[in-house]
């Protein structure tokens, strides 16, 4: 095989991609929550949760967000064949595959460059995920699989086989662009000596003499040379038999070893005679921590997180495999820090957020069911009132604070009136207008009080001006005179008539101007069977029967449908 040829997972409809239109969000204040005073001066106040399809979502997002996401944690549809009864396997895994495509290349955008995903999955599609987000992410930014124990005690299934794992794939934005922190451990310290005579922090020494395997001199002959000691003799590494030694080290690494000062010689009786021996001082980390082990059985299991909601609830029975609190804290003590920025499109019972709340880390939600109402919102509540005292309080020392602002994604932007023909949405005022269309365009929404025609800007000489009225030539003149030699333009309008040239605009009509960016008025990219679209041109498919009509329709359809919600 070429080395610059590219292995790539295919499927059915892998070709097919929506063409998303970027929504706005809106902010609905009643639904919002903050605490009544600060409890702490690091409550943060402004995280997001949005109701709404969460492609469309994640769209809405990534002109503003792009780069600037340290850390996503999902937990999406494992894809266990419920929502796909009308089809064959082969189908169900390709429509699950375009769609976790297509939310992860939006992911990768709004990750920082330091930034990671971590996506809990089990062995339905694990194997498939990790090779569709090699191509996504690229196979160098894979940083590893760990296994979360999910349950404690033995599935009574009658089963020959008793599945307690699942999998959380972790990636990184670029190669080795993480940055993890390592486990604490204090246990490290035992190693140690405490401070004494000969320092004032625990340390330890190490013989600077080989000893065991390979420790001759004949072994490494450029690691057996003198070192002088404190009497001005040169020493040997020489073993307790007489056979002569090495060092552990070269002659470079013993060079900074005494420049650290961090060579010690202390006196040892070697066959009948006191000799001086050197050792390496090591000292004791101030902050003592090992690599994380990848197998996770340490955390709290499904049946231990359904007592956490039941208490939270009271019916967990929306939620069959809810993910522990402390499994989703130890993502983020990993990967982030206070202040981040965390991000869950899956949010299912809302327990990422909560735990980024109570760990300090700003975070944004998305949920598409009315679970975000009846379940996410309550808890969410009890959080920053302080009344949760389960997961992950205790640890943190949970007070109480905070809050969220509630959105929901805008309707299309455009709609069919009564003759099919697109027409801009009258659900939209005009600073709904303005805010859709610069995020069309490419422009930061920042209206100007001083210039009613500066609705965004591009750079700070290009702006954008939105308006639903007719401009003749007079008024383009006017915008044109009052924008000016050295800047530029660009009004969008429902019609104009201009007789002059105007060197500093460029106008366009809306909504021809936008029509062929989007999809308009589709608001479901969601995985329910019943809202997956049919093809206008069904594939050539042989027609035996309804079964295989359904599979021609899911085939057509591999981009559409309703992801039902993670269950975080």
């Amino acid at each position: 095989m070429n080395k610059k040829q590219k292995l790539e997972l295919t499927w059915i409809g892998k070709e097919n991609r929506p063409k998303l239109e970027p929504r706005i969000l809106l902010e609905d204040a009643a639904r919002s929550y903050h605490a009544k005073h600060r409890v702490t001066d690091g409550d943060i106040f402004d995280n997001q949760l949005i109701f709404g399809d969460n492609l469309l979502a994640l769209k809405a997002l990534e002109a503003e967000l792009a780069g600037k996401v340290k850390c996503v944690f999902i937990d999406p549809p494992y894809n266990t064949g419920s929502a796909f009864t009308h089809y064959d396997d082969g189908v169900e895994h390709s429509i699950w595959l375009s769609l976790m495509r297509d939310r992860l290349e939006i992911i990768r955008r709004l990750l920082s460059e330091d930034g990671s995903l971590w996506i809990t999955i089990d062995d339905n599609e694990a194997h498939y995920l990790k090779v569709l987000c090699d191509e996504v992410f690229g196979r160098a930014c894979f940083v590893t699989s760990f296994i979360w124990k999910k349950v404690d005690s033995p599935n009574d299934n009658k089963g020959a086989l008793s599945p307690d794992h699942e999998y959380v794939l972790c990636f990184s934005k670029v190669p080795a662009g993480a940055r993890f922190r390592q486990k604490q451990d204090d246990s490290i310290l035992n190693a140690y000596r405490q401070p004494d005579a000969e320092s004032d922090r625990p340390y330890r020494d190490r013989l600077l003499k080989k000893n065991g395997k390979n420790s001759l001199r004949s072994d490494r002959p450029s690691m057996y040379f003198p070192i002088k000691g404190p009497d001005g003799i040169d020493v040997f590494p020489i073993h307790d038999d007489g056979q002569e030694a090495r060092w552990a080290m070269g002659q470079k690494g013993v060079d900074e070893v005494i420049a650290k000062g961090e060579l010690v010689w202390k006196q040892r009786e070697l066959n009948g005679v006191t000799r001086w021996v050197p050792y390496t001082r090591e000292y004791a980390p101030d902050s003592p921590s090992r690599p994380w082990p990848t197998i996770w059985a340490d955390l709290d299991t499904t049946r231990q997180t359904k007592a956490h909601q039941k208490v939270i609830f009271g019916d967990v029975t929306q939620f069959e495999t809810p993910k522990p609190e402390d499994l989703i804290s130890r993502i983020f003590g990993v990967s982030t820090n206070p202040g981040d920025l965390v991000l869950d499109s899956f949010a299912g019972s809302g327990t990422t957020g909560a735990v980024a709340h109570k760990m300090g880390r700003r975070w944004i939600m998305i949920e598409l069911g009315e679970h975000c109402h009846t379940h996410i919102i309550p808890r969410l509540q009890k959080v920053i009132d302080g009344e949760d005292k389960g997961g992950i309080s205790e640890a943190v020392n949970w007070q109480g604070g905070g809050g969220f602002r509630y959105y929901k994604l805008a309707p299309s932007l455009l709609r069919q009136d009564a003759h099919n023909q697109w027409v801009i949405n009258k659900e939209y005022n005009a600073e709904m207008l303005a805010q859709a269309l610069c995020k069309l365009e490419g422009f930061t929404y920042a209206p100007s009080d001083a210039h009613y025609w500066m609705h965004g800007h591009s750079t700070e000489r290009d702006f954008i001006y939105v308006t639903t009225a007719n401009l003749n030539h007079e008024q383009l003149q006017q915008l044109s005179d009052e924008v000016g030699a050295e800047r530029s333009l660009l009004v969008l309008c429902t019609a104009f008539r201009g007789r002059g040239d105007y060197p500093n605009l460029t106008v366009k009509k809306i909504p021809k101007q936008v029509l062929t960016r989007c999809e308009w008025g589709h608001d479901d990219y969601s995985l329910q069977v019943e809202n997956l679209p049919q093809a206008p041109h069904p594939s050539p498919l042989p027609q035996a029967g309804e079964g295989t009509k359904a599979k021609t329709r899911a085939v057509n359809a591999a981009q559409g449908g309703l992801f039902e919600e993670g269950e975080a």
